[in-house]
């Protein structure tokens, strides 16, 4: 059985015009939102999986479903945000403590590090998201935002700049903080290749082409430090954060260890058809598979 694709109201997005080129708009009283795919990127595939994929490793997460509007594909989500609850996304965290932070470009941030990412999560204050719970031995925010980043590698997702992460803050005396939930995961598991490169990678003899070359230079949005000329790998990424948090690490490579083919498999079956190609499919299985091992390799399973 694939998985539903919901079919939002024409009249849901007549304001998609306030939004000028954003291909997303809000519904239902602003309780959801709908993200249009642009065609032909595998962008709502790779989110949909990305979040089944949560879901197994039990990532706190925005859950997506396939959606269509006006006859045009893409994902709806509901907002993690409770009522009077607002996102502080890491641009702003990030600023408190550097006050020349948002004057550099979005990518070239340099003090965007995973140690200034696992300090946000060492506030003690720090509330789990919404319907989570800290499993043992997991105690704080830094030891889920661990869990971010071993996703990142599993999916090759190399989009979480300091607006794709965050805290969720309350107002009052005194404020009520939490961590956000992983997000927006539509840049993973190759989905901008085409069907030509994947095949090509999947069978060439070239190591420096295929498939484990491919995911080895999956760069995340991190900086190693603050004077690195570039950002560091996602592996180097999660790398780091293990340093870090060891104990948080160990727990994600278990639930790591606890998945395998079969459950990838199994995702990826569910996409629609129409959707997704065989050679999609067998590319992404093969990033998983490839990742799986570079993470477990890390933690000497």
């Amino acid at each position: 059985m694939t998985y539903p694709i919901i079919t939002v109201p024409d009249e849901a997005g007549d304001s998609i015009e306030q939004l000028g080129t954003k291909r997303k708009f809000w519904f239902d009283d602003k309780r959801r939102l709908y993200k249009q795919g642009r065609p032909g990127t595998g962008e709502d595939w790779a989110e949909k999986v990305a979040c089944e994929l949560c879901v197994l490793l039990g990532l706190p997460h925005a859950h997506y479903d396939f959606a269509t509007w006006r006859g045009r594909p893409g994902v709806v989500t509901n907002s993690f945000l409770p009522p009077r609850w607002r996102l502080v996304q890491g641009n702003e965290l990030l600023a408190k403590a550097h006050p020349d932070y948002l004057t550099q470009k979005r990518y070239e941030r340099r003090q965007h590090t995973v140690s200034a990412f696992i300090r946000v999560g060492k506030i003690s204050r720090i509330e789990p998201p919404p319907g989570y719970a800290f499993p043992p031995p997991l105690r704080i925010a830094a030891d889920v935002m661990v869990g971010y980043l071993l996703l990142d590698c599993l999916i090759g997702n190399q989009d979480r700049h300091d607006e794709n992460w965050g805290l969720m803050v309350l107002a009052g005396s005194p404020p009520r903080v939490a961590l956000a939930p992983t997000y927006d995961h539509a840049s993973s598991l190759g989905r901008n290749e085409t069907d030509e490169r994947r095949r090509f990678r999947m069978t060439t003899n070239d190591r420096g082409a295929g498939v484990e070359t491919f995911c080895a230079r999956a760069r995340s949005a991190f900086y190693g430090v603050p004077d690195a000329g570039r950002t560091i790998t996602t592996l180097d990424a999660f790398a780091a954060a293990s340093r870090l948090r060891p104990a948080a690490a160990e727990y994600w490579r278990d639930q790591l260890v606890r998945l395998g083919a079969m459950d990838f498999d199994a995702i990826l079956r569910r996409v629609p058809p129409e959707l997704i190609s065989e050679a999609a499919i067998d590319f992404a299985l093969r990033m998983l598979d490839v990742n799986r091992a570079r993470l477990l390799k890390l933690g000497g399973e």
